[in-house]
């Protein structure tokens, strides 16, 4: 009996097929050809990824190498053949090593390049305006200027071999669905990624998809370079300015041998993009053809080919009207999200904030799913907007005041201003910043 009702059926009366909750003929035919369509558009090729970072700079890199210590594994995807090693170089402050430190990098990188003791101010005909010691009017600063290249460097190395894809620029980026952002790249590939972190810079693709404007050109350009002393540079480990009418210049040793400086100009227009380094160079020495002659042997004995120029520019994060740093799941970061001038000497070392507030936030959301996930980013948001859009406003303004062509107001500058009312202390508070070393775990 027992064995006979496994194989009985109750008998159900009879209902009209069409009182079924069943999607009509079109319906279904519809939501055929939308699957067809959508494994056409994903490919065969498609692959699934948790964490994508866009762009191997150092926002992404440092991004990557927080996450991959707190056990969260990322790809990175990089557009060029090998690491951007171009460039210069760059001053990082007491936050920017606090954030290497905390990823374990800090004691590397110091030992590659000279601490800087102080700050000295002069005029263009070499007059001396202002001298600092960082010990007496900052206590527990910490300034060193860092080849970007040994930066990329020692960052990549502590990743694992497989976590950049080079060669991997970004063609297309679109929603899927509710939780997965799907990435086509230029070579043909696709990734559905559950975060996209856009680490690609202040032309980043990432930022202008979720509806950030374009950065705007502040009226002033830069050249920048790195000289080369084979038998050791002359200058003492501070940080030397030099102002002018219009334009300004400085330079800071990097290590014994070399030396980081540059010169900012007004131009009411970036100007044509010039190509031959030697005409870069050559514009830059025209510049301060009259100025010191320390700075003047420091341009000479740079090679051609590490002279740059670059036209300068920011975004400014206005509340209300700015679209926020994270949106279904993905989310900007550094250059990305907050491009500001280099007058404060910050926009690396917010980037290396960025990079390690948001790993932890992600970190512990990743495990509790989607929901806590879009919390962890909108904090992010939240959380680092207060501090970027403050230090993005003053750069802009402290670079504007610094670019004075008025007679009149240049004179006050460099005889009150500078002499009598500036205080580093107060000037370098933005740059206290603590964060916990984060312990390596192994990675899921």
């Amino acid at each position: 009996m027992a064995a006979a009702s496994a194989f009985h059926r109750p008998i159900l009366p009879h209902i009209p097929i069409s009182t079924y909750p069943f999607p009509s003929r079109s319906k279904r035919r519809q939501a055929i050809t939308r699957g067809f369509t959508l494994r056409a558009a994903l490919g065969s090729d498609a692959r699934r990824e948790e964490v994508v970072i866009v762009g191997a700079g150092i926002a992404g890199l440092a991004t990557a190498l927080s996450l991959h210590r707190l056990g969260v594994r990322s790809i990175v995807l990089e557009q060029g053949e090998s690491l951007r090693t171009g460039g210069t170089s760059l001053t990082l402050f007491k936050n920017g090593w606090r954030v290497l430190d905390a990823i374990g990098v800090g004691d590397e990188l110091r030992s590659q390049f000279l601490p800087i003791q102080g700050m000295v101010m002069r005029s263009e005909d070499g007059r001396e305006l202002r001298s600092f010691m960082f010990e007496e009017e900052a206590p527990g600063q910490e300034v060193r200027a860092v080849e970007r290249r040994l930066l990329l460097e020692t960052l990549a190395s502590r990743l694992p071999s497989n976590a950049i894809s080079f060669s991997s620029r970004l063609k297309k980026i679109e929603k899927h669905g509710t939780d997965e952002t799907l990435l086509e790249l230029e070579n043909g590939s696709k990734i559905l990624a559950k975060i996209v972190i856009g680490c690609d810079g202040v032309r980043s693709p990432v930022a202008k998809w979720m509806g950030f404007s374009e950065p705007k050109y502040v009226g002033h350009c830069a050249f920048r370079g790195l000289a080369f002393y084979p038998e050791g540079h002359p200058f003492k480990q501070k940080v030397n300015y030099i102002y002018g009418r219009g334009l300004r210049a400085g330079f800071v040793p990097v290590s014994t041998t070399k030396v980081y400086w540059f010169i900012c100009f007004n131009s009411p227009t970036p100007g044509p993009r010039i190509t031959d380094p030697a005409l870069l160079k050559k514009e830059a020495i025209m510049l301060v053809s009259s100025w010191p002659q320390d700075l003047l042997d420091a341009i000479q004995k740079t090679p051609d080919d590490i002279v740059i120029k670059t036209p300068l520019v920011d975004r400014w994060l206005w509340p209300g009207l700015s679209p926020p740093a994270s949106t279904n799941k993905v989310v900007v970061v550094g250059d990305a999200w907050h491009p500001m001038t280099p007058n404060l000497g910050q926009g690396a070392c917010c980037a290396l904030e960025d990079a390690i507030i948001l790993s932890r936030k992600l970190t512990g959301a990743i495990k509790n799913g989607p929901q806590s996930i879009d919390e962890a980013l909108r904090d992010y948001s939240l959380e680092r907007w207060t501090r970027v859009f403050p230090l993005t406003i003053r750069a802009n303004l402290v670079g504007t005041l610094l670019q004075w062509d008025n007679p009149a107001v240049c004179a006050f500058r460099n005889n009150i201003i500078i002499p009598k009312l500036v205080r580093l202390g107060p000037f370098l508070e933005h740059t206290n910043f603590e964060c916990e070393l984060l312990d390596p775990v192994a990675s899921v």
